[in-house]
């Protein structure tokens, strides 16, 4: 189950990782702003804006990274808080959105179902 965990994670890793090249390397494109609902005008105003929220997004993930390579090295305790600290925040982000906005289910829990997952199952792995 650790490494169903684990994996999960990752998932949610990748995920964010797409997240910050779209809001960082990608904000002004044409599927981008398609992907947010953003018009051109705006997409130049919250530039700045995404580009370091989107850099939020990455950091969570590298901390889940980190914690899958800890745990691999065997330091189970460091890695499993690394990603319980990651994908708990990523959760948490999930909600924020759905609840500032109740239209953005789809995102939130594109944002949040995967890192969830990977919270429980390593969570009872972990307990096993």
């Amino acid at each position: 189950m650790i490494v169903t965990g684990l994996v999960l994670a990752g998932i949610a890793a990748a995920i964010h990782m797409y997240i910050f090249q779209l809001e960082s390397l990608a904000w002004t494109a044409p599927r981008t702003r398609a992907i947010f609902g953003v018009n051109a005008q705006d997409a130049e105003i919250t530039k700045p804006l995404a580009f370091n929220q989107g850099f939020y997004n990455l950091f969570l993930a590298l901390m889940i990274v980190a914690g899958i390579v800890a745990v691999a090295l065997d330091h189970r305790a460091v890695g499993a808080t690394l990603v319980f600290a990651g994908a708990g925040s990523m959760v948490a982000a999930g909600l924020v959105l759905l609840l500032s906005d109740p239209r953005k289910l789809r995102p939130a829990l594109i944002q949040l179902v995967a890192p969830l997952l990977g919270i429980v199952i390593l969570a009872i792995g972990l307990a096993v």
